[in-house]
C-alpha cells in the first residue's frame, strides 16, 4: 500500500495526491525498483508457467508452420522459445491474501532495465522453474535484450511492445517441459526475485524530503494516467 504523508494546507497539489492516494486505497498502484540489499536476487530465476502475469505468451519453434508466428527453416532440435520477460509501465494485477486487498505493480524503463543486467551479471540464466513450484534443470537463457526502436528483433518473433521491454531467448533441453510446452499447457514467462515498493523505501530514509516523495508519487500518477488514456 501506499504510504501516507503529512497534508498541507497551503500546498493545494500536496492535497490533491492524498485525495488520489485515499481514492485508491482499495486497488492501489505500486511501482517496485530494486531492492540494492539483494542485488544478486534481483531476478534470481524465470518460470515457464501457464498464465504469465505480463500477461503475453512466448513463442516457440518447431517444424509447424500453424505454432511457429513468424520464422520458418527453424529446426526443432533447436528447442527454444522467445517471450518478454518484463514490460516497462505494465500494470501487473496481484492478490495479498493476508490483507485480502488487490492491487496492481509496475516496473520503470530504468528498473525493467536494470534488472535484466543484474539477471546476467549475477548467472542467474541459468535458473529455471517449473510454475514457480519447482526448479527445472536443462533450461537456459541465451540471449537477452532491451527493444530499442521500431528495427528491434522481437518485430520478427511477432511482438509490438514498447521500447524499453525486456526479452529473453530460452534453451528448453529438458524433456518433460519441452512436452509441455508443445502442448500447450505452458504458455509463458514469469520472473522470480527481489524488488520493494519505491515510495515506501523513500519514505523510510531520512535524507529524503517530502517534497521527493510527493514528486515521486506525482510522477507514478501520471505515468499511470498516461497509460490509460
Amino acid at each position: 500500500n501506499f504510504c501516507i504523508f503529512a497534508k498541507s494546507k497551503s500546498n493545494e497539489t500536496n492535497f490533491n495526491l492524498l485525495r488520489y492516494m485515499e481514492k485508491g486505497k482499495s486497488t492501489s498502484i505500486i511501482e517496485l525498483i530494486i531492492a540494492e540489499d539483494n542485488l544478486d536476487l534481483t531476478i534470481s530465476a524465470i518460470s515457464l508457467v501457464t498464465t504469465p502475469a505480463i500477461e503475453e505468451n512466448f513463442v516457440f519453434f518447431n517444424d509447424d508452420k500453424k505454432m511457429n508466428l513468424t520464422l520458418a527453416k527453424i529446426d526443432e532440435e533447436q528447442r527454444c522459445l522467445v517471450s518478454p520477460a518484463l514490460i516497462p509501465n505494465k500494470q501487473i494485477f496481484r492478490y495479498d491474501a493476508d490483507t485480502d486487498s488487490e492491487y496492481y505493480v509496475y516496473f520503470s524503463k530504468e528498473t525493467v532495465k536494470a534488472a535484466a543486467s543484474l539477471y546476467l551479471k549475477h548467472n542467474n540464466n541459468n535458473n529455471a522453474t517449473y510454475q514457480h513450484e519447482e526448479d527445472v534443470l536443462d533450461v537456459h537463457t541465451v540471449e537477452s535484450w532491451i527493444k530499442e526502436g521500431d528495427n528491434d528483433k522481437s518485430k520478427m518473433y511477432g511482438y509490438d511492445l514498447p521500447d524499453g521491454t525486456w526479452f529473453v531467448k530460452m534453451e528448453i533441453l529438458n524433456d518433460d517441459m519441452w512436452a509441455k510446452i508443445k502442448s500447450g499447457e505452458l504458455k509463458g514467462l514469469s520472473i522470480e526475485g527481489f524488488f520493494v515498493n519505491k515510495l515506501q523505501k523513500m519514505s523510510s530514509q531520512k535524507d529524503y524530503t517530502e517534497t521527493q516523495i510527493l514528486e515521486a508519487l506525482h510522477s507514478l500518477i501520471f505515468e499511470n494516467q498516461t497509460d490509460r488514456k
